[in-house]
């Protein structure tokens, strides 16, 4: 999966920017030229929506997956999901939902984000934290401009961020892609924890936990991007409902 988002939509962690991704000969490369790469590394079996300059996503369609993992892109209402993974207890989280038994993991995310945007309040750390299974997931909420992503906490599967030349997040499972894209300006992202572009960065197994950007450094000893970890006490709501006073936008002031 590929998902790059401009930075006025997805506010990136300041962590995730390396000056060494400026000082070397390779150096970061912009959006358009990261999702070429990305198309060309899987030619006959991607696809790719873009929304003006606001985002782009792209995924391996699953007739020639790449990795043991599902992979899933779909889209309602002006909402798309990319998925990577599986949820055991997907048949549940659907009855719960109101969904069919049919519906597959990314129509779940959709109506599971849904469901805190429109019709909470439900602590987000709870509704992803019920999620049992290897997953990774990008939401975008087009309508909105509103960017909401989360990594499974057994580590089963594996997704990276960082930034583009011109200051756009990345986030991909492909490593490589993310290295060419971002030079030293990327970071595995954290098992355990949820973004919100307007919310930032928070783990849903520790919801009372700030999650700590500590420096990484590369072979030849220059600060690259950042690990995150779950550190000290913080306090952190529910994502708030659309129409109410608070909203998306003041999550991240609660």
């Amino acid at each position: 999966m590929l998902a790059i988002f401009h930075n006025a939509f997805a506010h990136p962690p300041e962590e995730l920017h390396s000056p060494a991704s400026y000082n070397g000969s390779k150096k970061p490369k912009l959006p358009q030229e990261t999702l070429a790469e990305f198309l060309s590394r899987h030619p006959h079996n991607t696809c790719s929506m873009s929304f003006g300059e606001a985002a782009v996503l792209a995924y391996v369609r699953p007739d020639r997956p790449f990795s043991v993992h599902q992979r899933l892109f779909c889209g309602h209402e002006d909402i798309y999901c990319l998925f990577l993974g599986s949820l055991n207890n997907l048949n549940v989280l659907n009855k719960q939902y109101g969904l069919t038994k049919g519906a597959n993991e990314a129509m779940f995310v959709i109506e599971a984000y849904k469901t805190l945007r429109d019709r909470g309040p439900y602590p987000a750390d709870q509704v992803v934290k019920d999620l049992d299974g290897s997953f990774a997931f990008v939401v975008y909420d087009s309508k909105v401009g509103s960017v909401f992503a989360a990594l499974g906490s057994d580590g089963g599967v594996k997704l990276y961020w960082g930034i583009a030349a011109d200051g756009s997040v990345v986030i991909s499972d492909d490593l490589e892609v993310i290295k060419e894209g971002c030079s030293k300006s990327f970071a595995p992202f954290p098992t355990g924890c949820m973004f919100h572009s307007e919310g930032g960065l928070m783990s849903f197994e520790h919801p009372m936990n700030k999650v700590k950007a500590m420096p990484r450094v590369d072979s030849e000893g220059a600060m690259c991007g950042a690990n995150f970890k779950v550190d000290r006490y913080t306090r952190v709501n529910s994502i708030p409902r659309v129409g109410s006073q608070t909203n998306w936008m003041d999550w991240d002031h609660q």
